[in-house]
């Protein structure tokens, strides 16, 4: 009879413990989304990509132009003027491979500036949740994002809009997320 009672004891303190926690979400794509310095570090991230790849454009236009040449005039080279024009080919092709690498491989310049304008506003935003946890006194939020995947939320448990006003930006919308936002910073 005592082993039944230290059991039930046990059980009820193991389900009581885990009933007793509290816990919420954050819709960080929808944070990050709402805010005006991350779409602009976005923005600015698009440009720099998009002049780099108009460079690679640039240097494959001439790699290709140098095919072509080569193709249409190999049968007027000797063979030493040939193996020169392949070696030029190979160099301007291996410059075009390392400077893609440069740019958009990894830690590359697109990963750097990421880290530089990116990684300051998710820390920003990492510190207000932490902030909105324990106000709220919650032991877990979760991130309802881009790499976790929630089957079924309780919109009651979306602290995303705590988040946003911890962070300054007045919410102006309700609560299915449409609409706009104001910074309050300004």
């Amino acid at each position: 009879m005592k082993k039944i009672f230290l059991l039930i004891i046990t059980f009820g303190s193991i389900f009581g413990s885990v009933n007793a926690q509290r816990f919420a979400y954050v819709d960080t794509d929808y944070i990050l989304d709402m805010l005006p310095e991350y779409r602009s570090a976005q923005k600015r991230l698009e440009q720099f990509s998009a002049d780099w790849e108009k460079e690679v454009e640039k240097k494959q236009a001439t790699v290709n132009k140098m095919y072509r040449d080569y193709n249409a005039e190999q049968v007027l080279l000797t063979e030493e003027m040939r193996k020169k024009r392949e070696q030029e080919i190979k160099e301007k092709e291996k410059e075009l491979k390392e400077y893609r690498e440069q740019k958009f491989g990894y830690e590359g310049e697109l990963f750097k500036k990421r880290q530089e304008l990116i990684k300051p506003i998710q820390d920003k935003v990492f510190e207000a949740v932490q902030k909105v946890a324990k106000t709220g006194a919650l032991d877990f939020i979760f991130a309802k994002g881009g790499e976790m995947i929630m089957l079924y939320s309780n919109a009651k448990y979306d602290k995303s809009d705590e988040v946003l006003t911890e962070l300054g930006v007045a919410i102006t919308k309700n609560k299915e997320k449409e609409g706009t936002t104001q910074n309050k910073n300004k």
